[in-house]
């Protein structure tokens, strides 16, 4: 292990800065596509996306900030804006007063399912196409094991 507050060496420093790049460029074009086709920001299309895969296409808005992976007041001006435009809407918990749920309305999953196609072309044409099978397997478990260090904190 290198010294953990000396420099980057060069090689350090490519992979770094190739990082940020490709992450900034990657999710402006994200944030691009999904204006131009729902008019949603990239956080919302998160939010949107995590819900739809949730049993009953809803989640504790505790929960669904821990899977969407922001701050609990982020997550509550994503769900206000996403009510606002009708795509989810928040309920109280039965079991729980303390509890809210985050609930996809039926415009919401149309809106999603509309713009998921141009997602998924996007995701393919700025990374997966680039990448080799071989590459695409070791960012993945690269990209995992610095997620699950995070996570860990």
């Amino acid at each position: 292990m290198t010294d953990a507050g000396g420099p980057l060496d060069p090689r350090e420093l490519r992979a770094w800065m190739a990082f940020l790049a490709a992450g900034h460029l990657i999710d402006h074009e994200i944030e691009r596509q999904l204006k131009r086709e729902a008019d949603l920001s990239h956080p919302e299309f998160e939010v949107l996306v995590r819900l739809r895969m949730a049993e009953g296409n809803r989640l504790r808005m505790s929960h669904l900030a821990r899977e969407a992976m922001v701050s609990k007041s982020r997550l509550t001006y994503q769900v206000t804006q996403l009510e606002r435009a009708g795509l989810v809407k928040r309920t109280g918990c039965e079991s729980d007063r303390r509890s809210v749920w985050a609930e996809l309305t039926p415009e919401g999953i149309e809106r999603l399912d509309r713009v998921r196609p141009g997602h998924r072309q996007l995701v393919r044409e700025t990374l997966i196409e680039v990448l080799s099978p071989e590459e695409i397997d070791l960012l993945g478990d690269a990209l995992t094991r610095v997620a699950d260090r995070l996570r860990a904190r």
